[in-house]
């Protein structure tokens, strides 16, 4: 039996990159078609949050220059996390957040996502971060899963009957 393995590439990249133009499209397609018009919400997000110089980055997993997964990750910052979502007990102290996670429909299913969170989590580790939050919404629960198996610890939504729906906001402990 032979079997062959797909070499993937890892780029950091621009938000205003090329190569990131089919994550943020594919995000967007897939935030529409669970969300609908409150998708665009997501995307309100400052750009330069992403860059090094914020404490940011974007990954890119790339199949032969065609970007396949990525994500990015920001200094924490509990403004830009939705209302009432941590309680006051939450500690954002050596913290990044993850967003914008995310694979190309076509290469689902073949560990891309855990792929993206192991090297997010290890880009943030040489960043100094001890500590990643992120959140995921109501309608994914295949995002859920992801992090659950990648050892994410989900926290209570404290605002979720204030705002009338839920997140699923996670931490998880870098080593």
């Amino acid at each position: 039996m032979v079997r062959r393995f797909r070499v993937f590439d890892v780029v950091t990249a621009d938000l205003q990159d090329a190569a990131a133009a089919p994550l943020l499209a594919g995000l967007q397609q897939e935030y529409a078609s669970r969300y609908g018009r409150l998708a665009s919400q997501e995307f309100e997000h400052p750009q330069g949050h992403f860059t090094a110089e914020q404490g940011g980055a974007l990954l890119l997993i790339l199949d032969e220059g065609r970007t396949v997964a990525g994500g990015a990750l920001r200094r924490f910052d509990p403004a830009h996390v939705t209302a009432n979502v941590l309680g006051p007990d939450f500690s954002g102290a050596h913290t990044t957040e993850f967003k914008r996670i995310w694979t190309d429909s076509g290469y689902r299913r073949r560990g891309l996502g855990r792929r993206v969170l192991r090297e997010l989590e290890q880009h943030a580790a040489k960043l100094g971060y001890r500590q990643v939050f992120l959140t995921t919404g109501p309608r994914q629960p295949e995002a859920v899963g992801l992090y659950l198996a990648a050892g994410y610890t989900e926290l209570p939504d404290f605002g979720a009957e204030e705002r009338g729906f839920a997140v699923h906001p996670f931490v998880k402990t870098l080593s």
